[in-house]
C-alpha cells in the first residue's frame, strides 16, 4: 500500500507539497501539480487516514503502543503512559492502549479499520518490528523515542547523548578526572534499546575529548552482582572520584548503600549524578543532582505533533529535547 510518503519520493517533493497539491489548501505549480498527479497513478496511491481527518470525521483517539518487556521498569514505562493519556486529554482525546502481544496485529486492525486517528510508539528499539510496519501504514504515527533507521518517521526524545555529555562536563568542572557510569541491565542494550547506547557514547566522547579516565558497569536488580561490579571499578587503577548513574532506581539506591558501607560520604569523598533518569531524586537517602528524562515533555511534544499531523502531513524530522541540570548537592570538589 503506497503512502504519502512514496508519492513525495515519486514526484521529488516535501509530504506537504503533496498534501496541498491534492487537497489545494494552498497553491502550486502546475509543473509540480503534474508530477504529484503522475506519481499518485503511477503508485495507485489511496488518500489517507490524515486526508480523511481533514474531511472531519475524526474518532477523538490515539492508539498507543507501549511494550511491557521483561527489562521494563515498570514504574517509569507507566509514567510515560499516563503523560500520553493526560496530554491526549487536553485536546478531547482519548487513549487505545495496546501490548507486546497485539503490537503487530493490533497496529494493522487499527489501520485498516480506521479506529484511531494517530499512532504513536513508546520505547522504540533500534530494529523495531513496529517501526516498519507504521512506516507503511495510511495512518499518521509520532515516534517517542530513536529507532536506528528514522526516514519517513517523527521521532520525539530526549537528547541522551548530551546528556552523557553533560554529566562529564559537570563533574569535569569540579575537577574529577576519572569517572564511572553504571548503565542500565546489560539485556536493556542487548535488546537494542537504544537510548542507554547514546547516552553512553556522549559520555565517552566528553571524556575523551578531555582526558578523562572511565569506567563503566551495567546495572542490575541483582543486588549481590552490581556490589560485585562496583568492586572491580573501585579496584581498578585509576578508580573514579564520581559515579554517573543511568539505572533504575533500585540500583540506584544499591550504589548508595554500597558506598555508605565503604564510608564513601557524598560528596566529601565521591560526588554523583543521575542521568537520563526519571525517578524523583528525593526518593534516594542522599538526593542526587540530576539531568532528567521528563516524560512529560517528550509526551507533551508527541501529542503536538501528533495534533498538527491531522491538520496536514509532517515532513519526517527527528526531534532531540535539550537536557537540563538539576543540582541537589551531590556534586563537589575532588577530595584531597
Amino acid at each position: 500500500m503506497a503512502t504519502i510518503h512514496d508519492v513525495a519520493r515519486e514526484a521529488g517533493v516535501s509530504i506537504s507539497t503533496v498534501s496541498y497539491a491534492l487537497n489545494g489548501k494552498r497553491s502550486v505549480s502546475s509543473k509540480t501539480r503534474e508530477k504529484v498527479e503522475a506519481a499518485v497513478v503511477k503508485l495507485n496511491y489511496q488518500p489517507n487516514a490524515g486526508a480523511r481527518m481533514l474531511g472531519g470525521t475524526r474518532s477523538q483517539i490515539f492508539a498507543l503502543t507501549a511494550p511491557m518487556r521483561r527489562d521494563t521498569n515498570r514504574a517509569a514505562h507507566m509514567n510515560f503512559v499516563l503523560s500520553v493519556v493526560d496530554e491526549a486529554r487536553n485536546y478531547d482525546y482519548d487513549v487505545l492502549l495496546m501490548t507486546e502481544d497485539e503490537a503487530i496485529g493490533g497496529l494493522e486492525r487499527v489501520a485498516s479499520s480506521r479506529l484511531a486517528d494517530c499512532i504513536i510508539l513508546l520505547d522504540v528499539a533500534e530494529d523495531d518490528p513496529r517501526v516498519e510496519l507504521v512506516r507503511n501504514l495510511p495512518t499518521p504515527s509520532v515516534v517517542i523515542g530513536v529507532p536506528a533507521n528514522t526516514d519517513g518517521l517523527i521521532c520525539v526524545d530526549l537528547d541522551f547523548r548530551a546528556a552523557g555529555e553533560l554529566a562529564v562536563r559537570s563533574l569535569a568542572e569540579y575537577g574529577h578526572r576519572s569517572i564511572g557510569l553504571v548503565g542500565q541491565a546489560e539485556v536493556t542494550y542487548t535488546r537494542g534499546a537504544n537510548f542507554p547506547q547514546r547516552l553512553l557514547e556522549g559520555f565517552d566522547q566528553a571524556a575523551t575529548e578531555r582526558g578523562i579516565v572511565t569506567h563503566f558497569t551495567f546495572g542490575d536488580n541483582n543486588n549481590g552482582l552490581l556490589r560485585e561490579q562496583l568492586d572491580a571499578m573501585f579496584a581498578a587503577p585509576n578508580p573514579p572520584t564520581a559515579l554517573v548513574l543511568n539505572c533504575d532506581d533500585f540500583s540506584h539506591k544499591t550504589v548508595e548503600s554500597y558506598l555508605a558501607a565503604r564510608n564513601l560520604n557524598v560528596p566529601e569523598h565521591i560526588s554523583l549524578v543521575s542521568a537520563g533518569t526519571s525517578f524523583d531524586m528525593h526518593e534516594l537517602d542522599v538526593p542526587l543532582d540530576s539531568i532528567p528524562l521528563i516524560a512529560q515533555d517528550s509526551c507533551a511534544r508527541a501529542v503536538a505533533l501528533a495534533m498538527k499531523s491531522l491538520e496536514e502531513p509532517l515532513d519526517p524530522r527527528v526531534e532531540l529535547l535539550p537536557p537540563t541540570y538539576r543540582r541537589l548537592g551531590s556534586v563537589g570538589p575532588v577530595a584531597r
